[in-house]
């Protein structure tokens, strides 16, 4: 299975926080960041995103069909992040599209065993795979990608 990890782009501040939306800065991290994601897309995508406003446009610059999932939402823990994508079970590859801290979090639980503050810049993406190898499974980093990199 492939999980990404795309944390929402920058978006301005303000008092509900499920509403604020994406900066002119964001809407552009969110447009390199798509296109990067569509010139690499696993076959058969399934995208995740949070009720957030800043999520869904994130989520828009793919012009990809995608599901809003409540359990990925703001608040998240980490494992609400892996209830929600299937991993590592599921079969394909799912794309969250997210907050911090539990996106840092989820990271640091797949690669170094136990959760941790780790953190992810707005606008950036982690790729994971899951793989087998002599009877153990291995979490496996294919990507690592922040926006201003890429434009």
């Amino acid at each position: 299975m492939d999980m990404l990890l795309w944390r929402h782009a920058e978006a301005e501040d303000g008092d509900d926080d499920l509403k604020r939306p994406l900066t002119e800065r964001g809407q552009r991290q969110a447009k390199v960041m798509a296109a990067w994601v569509k010139a690499r897309q696993p076959k058969g995508l399934r995208i995740l995103v949070s009720p957030a406003i800043r999520t869904r446009q994130t989520a828009e610059a793919l012009h990809l069909p995608f599901e809003i999932e409540r359990r990925i939402g703001p608040d998240a823990c980490a494992s609400a992040l892996i209830a929600a994508s299937g991993w590592p079970q599921s079969a394909g590859a799912v794309l969250l599209i997210g907050h911090q801290p539990s996106l840092g979090r989820l990271v640091a639980l797949l690669m170094a065993g136990h959760e941790a503050e780790w953190s992810i810049k707005k606008g950036s993406l982690w790729w994971l795979s899951n793989r087998s190898r002599r009877g153990k499974t291995q979490t496996v980093l294919r990507a690592m990608v922040a926006s201003e990199l890429l434009g």
